[in-house]
């Protein structure tokens, strides 16, 4: 019997993980078969500099990956983070298209394309999501779907999660050079979020922190739909070089005294004062931007953060007392129903790409609305075009 495997691809600056999945009938979540980490090479804060060694890093995941599973594996969903991926908000409206002003799934949608219309400043990028924030019929807003409710004009705000044209291609390139077929491109916030926060937490108002290790990004949430992405040029591996310095240690050995795992090379307060210090530059990048999109000390679940420098000693303690927001870092067993439960909340990414794959092919959104699938067809045809 063919498996229905689902791969999601996470190819980040120090490492590339890759996990494969197999959803079952009846199963609420897909069993994963394989998580397989390799070093990542030819990227710097999350772009491609050298194409040859980024697509090298993928074969020998895909190999390791193919071994385990027993199984070729030709598909793969990929994540997309790096400095260009970011959000934008748009409005836009069409008047109701039948007689009887009765608003269609059609307005919604030329509704959506009014509001990608007003965008600006887009050269050299892409959309890689439309997400629907709200609604109003005739200037009254619209508690849930218009579909169905009869008004002259209907208007949509927006967001536009973007990634940059030369970033996907790029990514799309190596990927399909490592002999895989890249069936979509999700932006790694997103596929984050699908793996490590709840409903309940994006209700109420949250943000999800990513902290890599040459980047930092951040997913705001809102009544159960994102509200903003944005990624800064900074991560743990910025902590690690501070503590290497400060105690003139080399770089594994900082890594290991970072995470707590080594013996303490100096003072303990000398220790706290790095990595407070750093994590204080990163802290100030996201409340700048929450400041920004007027969301600062507003978002009652807090911060739940993820991503390789979750695993910094105190780093929810240090969160709270900076935000005085509740803070945690994200829940370590996500899939509990593998023989290979993934424990490191630096799976997240990967493992929440196998999670919309599943959403994709049950024709389930996760209640956030994203028209995705004509969409990243045409992404992924129109970035081909212009490949060697």
């Amino acid at each position: 019997m063919t498996k229905n495997l689902i791969t999601g691809l996470d190819i980040g600056t120090n490492w590339i993980r890759l996990v494969v999945c197999e959803q079952k009938n009846g199963d609420s979540v897909p069993q994963v078969l394989a998580l397989v980490k390799r070093q990542s090479k030819g990227l710097r804060r999350g772009y491609v500099i050298n194409l040859e060694e980024t697509t090298q890093s993928i074969r020998e995941a895909l190999d390791d990956a193919e071994r385990i599973v027993r199984s070729r594996i030709r598909k793969v969903i990929v994540g997309v983070g790096g400095l260009s991926l970011g959000s934008k908000t748009a409005e836009g409206g069409v008047v109701a298209s039948r007689p009887d002003s009765e608003i269609t799934e059609s307005d919604l949608g030329r509704a959506v394309e009014a509001s990608e219309a007003a965008l600006t400043d887009m050269a050299n990028k892409q959309i890689l999501h439309r997400i629907p924030l709200s609604f109003k019929l005739d200037g009254e807003k619209v508690l849930g779907r218009p579909e169905g409710l009869r008004g002259s004009k209907l208007e949509v705000k927006t967001l536009f999660i973007t990634g940059g044209t030369q970033h996907l291609r790029d990514m799309v390139r190596a990927a399909e050079e490592a002999g895989l077929i890249v069936e979509d491109l999700v932006a790694s916030p997103f596929a984050a979020s699908l793996a490590v926060m709840t409903k309940v937490q994006k209700m109420a108002g949250c943000v999800l922190v990513n902290i890599g290790s040459q980047t930092t990004s951040i997913a705001v949430f809102e009544e159960g739909l994102p509200l903003s992405i944005q990624v800064f040029a900074i991560g743990s591996t910025d902590i690690t070089n501070d503590i290497a310095l400060g105690f003139k240690i080399p770089i594994e050995e900082a890594e290991k005294v970072k995470k707590g795992e080594g013996e303490p090379v100096g003072t303990k307060k000398k220790l706290d004062e790095i990595i407070e210090a750093r994590l204080s530059d990163i802290f100030e990048f996201i409340e700048m931007h929450l400041k920004k999109i007027k969301r600062s000390g507003l978002l009652p679940a807090g911060l739940i953060i993820t991503g390789g420098g979750a695993s910094i000693a105190n780093i929810e303690e240090l969160a709270k007392d900076y935000f005085r927001l509740p803070a945690k870092t994200a829940q370590t067993a996500i899939a509990t129903n593998s023989k290979s439960q993934i424990r490191d909340s630096a799976w997240s990414v990967s493992f929440g790409l196998c999670l919309f794959g599943v959403a994709e092919q049950e024709g389930n959104s996760f209640g956030a609305r994203v028209t995705l699938k004509n969409t990243q067809k045409k992404i992924l045809a129109w970035l081909k075009e212009f490949m060697p």
